[in-house]
């Protein structure tokens, strides 16, 4: 069991260090903060994998890019990218797919859909959003009502993630349920 866990959350490290493949989209009002693909591969891993593998397979992830790896989008890797202001989006990551895999986890009798769907709003956007902004603040310099203004443009993308989440897990666990590591 425990080789296949680890399997489970180095496919997930796997699958948000892919997404970072699609390039970013700069932010100029927001410090530099880019909007990624990457939060949607958090989001899954939280809501696939449950709470302690879907964090840990982002602790991997962000362990890759520490030590120099170029997994971020936009080919950033290294220390530096936690001296940014993206670092409290960064920070909130691991805890993001952890709440959204808790959440998908208690609510193991909601419809799967709508489950995956609170589950990666509350974990992969209110979560992260609240180390994100918290870092835009204390990083750039900014208020933190102008750092919450300004993540306002991230939120209609990132509920593009939260339907593709739903969307993908919903058909893993028609498809495949036992690869529904949150509900198993």
């Amino acid at each position: 069991m425990a080789d296949r866990s680890l399997v489970h959350i180095a496919f997930y490290a796997a699958l948000i260090a892919a997404l970072g493949l699609i390039p970013p989209v700069a932010i100029p009002f927001m410090a530099g903060v880019p909007i990624t693909a990457q939060t949607l591969g958090v989001m899954l891993a939280g809501v696939m994998l449950g709470p302690v593998r879907g964090g840990l397979a982002v602790l991997l992830f962000l362990f890759l890019v520490a030590l120099g790896a170029p997994f971020l989008s936009g080919g950033r890797g290294g220390l530096g990218v936690f001296q940014t202001a993206s670092v409290g989006f960064l920070i909130g990551w691991p805890v993001g797919a952890f709440v959204a895999g808790w959440i998908m986890r208690a609510t193991g009798d909601m419809n799967v859909l709508l489950a995956s769907a609170i589950s990666a709003v509350i974990g992969g956007i209110i979560v992260v959003y609240a180390f994100g902004i918290a870092g835009v603040s204390i990083i750039a310099g900014l208020p933190l009502a102008q750092a919450v203004v300004a993540s306002a443009v991230y939120i209609p993308g990132d509920l593009i993630k939260v339907a593709v989440t739903a969307l993908v897990t919903q058909t893993v666990a028609r498809g495949l349920p036992g690869a529904l590591l949150s509900r198993a």
